[in-house]
């Protein structure tokens, strides 16, 4: 069986019945489209730039990070309000790691290979100790989530105040600054290696895809909606490498870099960012998650919460433990995004993640997670981000003030809620 036939419909089916596409995310990229024509019609062009787009990729790293984590959360029912602050405190925990606990406390010289890797293993294993801490107490306390997490923002933004002493740490360990954006890049080859490679990734899944459906007897797409969506992906994925290859870099960087190498940097010569290493990370969570949530036990268990708590119970799956799971991931995410915001600020200040939890739920809610649980996507969650920052940026280029942004992106939120709905009130869906 290769193609669905309907008797007397086939032939006036839409584009869209027969691409198989979610509605929901039809209507995201819809506003995201909307949302860079305008900013680029406002700025002469200049929202479009690589160097922009460039900007906007590095700064919704830490945000779409986390927001992949909070789908989980919110799918289950739950709320985490901590995670800008559970974000600062694993960044004090780094910070305070690499530049005076291992110095003083171990004898390792600033600039020490260990540094860098023993600093980020404090911070993750900060988040995902505190994580669960939050899953216990909503778990197997049953304190409310939205009272745990409160009680967590509050805490960890001033626990992290003592941890440093109210000082801003910094310089940071070089290893590390190189996952913050700007300073750790893979310039156009390896970048070029690395998008064909994702590619091929991406054009083997849509047609092993439909091979396993095809094996099984289910319905699958028309050939054409296949190629339509592989030539979609490949191009998406190329297109971006091409962008980001095309920002060069400021020709003092590049003097820098020769000299460091004991060289003159040779008449007309310029090279282009590529790939970030904080976007590379990015995409290894988003395809981390993605595979847990479809292909795993833990990620459909997930679901199954979500969708029907108390079904979910009698059919034997322990919500109480999945809960502290689940949270403890959430942890384990907020101190990577710890690493990619520290990295990129090149320092440890206390106000780093401020209303990072505003924007994490956003980009979960925007991407169409239900508060209601039991539905959201992870790239969902990654487009929300997208369309938050983008937002906040081109705002900020045609000179929106910084309240302003903030009742935007407000506006945005509720709206995001309502229509999700009205859309599920439309389908029958509580």
């Amino acid at each position: 069986m290769s193609e669905v036939t309907h008797p007397g419909l086939g032939s006036r089916r839409s584009m869209v019945e027969q691409l198989q596409l979610d509605m929901r995310l039809l209507g995201m990229l819809g506003a995201f489209a909307l949302v860079i024509l305008v900013f680029t019609v406002a700025t002469g062009g200049t929202f479009l730039t690589p160097r922009n787009i460039f900007n906007i990729t590095i700064q919704t790293v830490s945000v779409a990070i986390m927001a992949t984590g909070m789908v989980f959360v919110i799918v289950m029912r739950h709320i985490d309000l901590s995670v800008g602050s559970l974000l600062a405190m694993c960044s004090a925990v780094m910070a305070m790691t690499q530049t005076q606990w291992l110095p003083q406390y171990f004898g390792l010289p600033l600039g020490h290979w260990a540094i860098a890797p023993l600093a980020i293993l404090a911070g993750l294993v900060t988040g995902t100790a505190i994580g669960a801490l939050h899953g216990w107490l909503a778990g197997y306390q049953g304190i409310p989530s939205f009272i745990v997490t409160l009680g967590g923002l509050l805490i960890w933004r001033n626990v992290a105040w003592y941890t440093t002493r109210g000082q801003t740490i910094g310089p940071l360990d070089q290893t590390l600054i190189l996952f913050g954006g700007a300073e750790g890049i893979l310039f156009p080859t390896w970048s070029w290696i690395i998008g064909i490679a994702a590619t091929l990734v991406a054009l083997w899944a849509i047609w092993s895809t439909r091979k396993r459906k095809e094996s099984h007897g289910f319905p699958v797409k028309p050939l054409w909606a296949e190629a339509v969506l592989s030539a979609l992906a490949a191009g998406a994925i190329l297109g971006f490498v091409a962008i980001l290859n095309a920002y060069q870099l400021p020709p003092g960087r590049l003097r820098r870099m020769f000299e460091a190498r004991g060289e003159t940097v040779p008449e007309g010569y310029s090279i282009g960012h590529g790939l970030p290493i904080s976007v590379l990370l990015l995409i290894l969570v988003v395809v981390a998650m993605t595979v847990i949530a479809r292909k795993t036990r833990f990620g459909r268990y997930i679901y199954a919460t979500g969708g029907n708590p108390e079904a979910a119970a009698l059919s034997g799956i322990n919500t109480r433990w999945l809960t502290v799971k689940v949270f403890a991931l959430m942890g384990f995410l907020c101190g990577l995004s710890a690493l990619v915001a520290q990295a990129r600020l090149q320092n440890h200040g206390n106000d780093i993640g401020t209303l990072d939890e505003l924007r994490v739920i956003a980009a979960a809610v925007i991407g169409g997670t239900a508060l209601a649980g039991g539905v959201g996507t992870i790239y969902g969650a990654i487009l929300g981000a997208l369309i938050m920052q983008s937002l906040q940026s081109g705002m900020g280029m045609v000179g929106v003030d910084t309240p302003f942004q903030n009742i935007v992106v407000g506006l945005v939120l509720v709206l995001a809620v309502w229509i999700d709905a009205a859309y599920r009130k439309r389908l029958g869906v509580r």
